[in-house]
């Protein structure tokens, strides 16, 4: 079991590259200050830098026009400006795309951007490879090889406003951020909400933080803290309404059971009470689908303030389960509407490019294995 719940794994220190500079992706503010003043530069230089690599989204320091030669020559030769790579891009019949996205140790995520009317959503990893092994998800299948650093999950988001050509706050095409994307965001705990810190700074790229949501399977301690430490949106995985269940699909629940999770959730919600928690659960045919498991989840939630989306389970290579028909699924949401339950069906996306939720995994595994043959 304490394979599940390990934090630690291969990782980059943020702002440590192989060039021997620093990387300026991913930086908190008072960092960045610090670092410009090690290199004799004043401390107001530090809302220069940061307006041009968050809000104009410059990528060489040559662009940085109301900053002298000088001082972009002196940058040049201790800092850079690195983001991910595209290795893949996909997009499909719906209109949502997603990216394979390679760092410089050679590892990959996938990101997926989902447009829609109103908004567009970024759902963004924090993981290669992730360590719960929940048994419907494909990131799942796929071993925990190591964190991403906050440079690297907020490259995910510079990268993705490049490519779709969004060139200002007043006319954005990502309008959200989902952390649901590979990984357990909440065993990257520091990186996570670093990133999620320079996603809603005001002076940068500055998303409100009720559109930047944390997804968790269940890390009751870092749910705590999520919510002493930031204004970020909560959502879980829960996917099952008793042990018995949980324990098989959604593992960590051997550690913290449900009733530690619900305890969780009303910390939130009483710390955040004009908000709610936003609950995913994964229809699966014949296996939590029923109207007995729609009345545990009454049961369970009837007097919390949550939006609970229901998930038709989105099917991978395989994979051992099957997605509940439309019937099961609807008679299943009306269940919980009638007992005063939000519950919206989630329109299936992406699923012609494995870009569905449940169904990501990066290919870093099978190059790491092609790269050790080689040699």
């Amino acid at each position: 079991m304490q394979a599940l719940v390990t934090k630690t794994a291969e990782t980059t220190a943020p702002g440590e590259l192989l060039s021997g500079k620093t990387n300026l992706i991913g930086m908190p503010f008072e960092r960045l200050e610090g670092f410009l003043q090690s290199l004799g530069l004043p401390k107001f230089r530090a809302k220069q830098v940061w307006h041009w690599l968050y809000v104009r989204g410059l990528r060489e320091f040559d662009g940085m026009d109301n900053i002298g030669k000088p001082m972009r020559e002196l940058l040049k030769d201790n800092a850079c400006i690195e983001r991910p790579t595209v290795t893949d891009d996909q997009l499909s019949a719906d209109g949502t795309r997603k990216w394979l996205f390679q760092y410089s140790d050679g590892r990959e995520v996938e990101t997926v951007f989902i447009p829609e009317a109103e908004r567009g959503t970024l759902c963004i990893s924090s993981q290669v490879g992730c360590t719960l092994a929940c048994t419907f998800c494909h990131t799942g299948t796929q071993r925990l090889v190591r964190n991403l650093n906050a440079a690297e999950i907020v490259g995910q988001y510079l990268m993705a406003r490049d490519i779709l050509g969004e060139v200002s706050r007043d006319e954005r095409k990502i309008t959200n951020i989902v952390f649901m994307g590979m990984g357990e965001p909440l065993f990257n705990y520091d990186a996570v909400t670093q990133a999620g810190a320079i996603l809603t700074d005001q002076n940068g790229i500055d998303l409100s933080r009720r559109k930047v949501t944390v997804s968790t399977s269940g890390v009751v301690p870092d749910m705590r803290r999520l919510t002493d430490e930031t204004g970020l949106a909560l959502a879980v995985s829960l996917h099952a309404c008793n042990d018995t269940l949980r324990n098989e699909i959604v593992p960590i629940n051997r550690k913290y059971p449900l009733r530690e999770l619900i305890d969780a959730m009303r910390y939130y919600s009483e710390k955040n009470p004009s908000r709610r928690i936003l609950v995913e659960y994964v229809m699966l045919q014949e296996v939590n689908d029923t109207p007995e498991h729609a009345a545990e989840m009454i049961a369970l939630l009837k007097d919390m303030p949550v939006k609970i989306n229901l998930i038709p389970f989105n099917p991978w290579p395989g994979s051992p389960y099957e997605r509940s028909s439309n019937n099961r699924i609807h008679r299943f949401a009306k269940l919980l509407q009638d007992a005063g339950l939000s519950t919206p069906i989630r329109k299936t996306r992406g699923d012609d490019i494995l870009a569905a939720c449940g169904q990501l995994k990066s290919l870093s595994e099978r190059g790491a294995r092609e790269k050790v043959k080689l040699h």
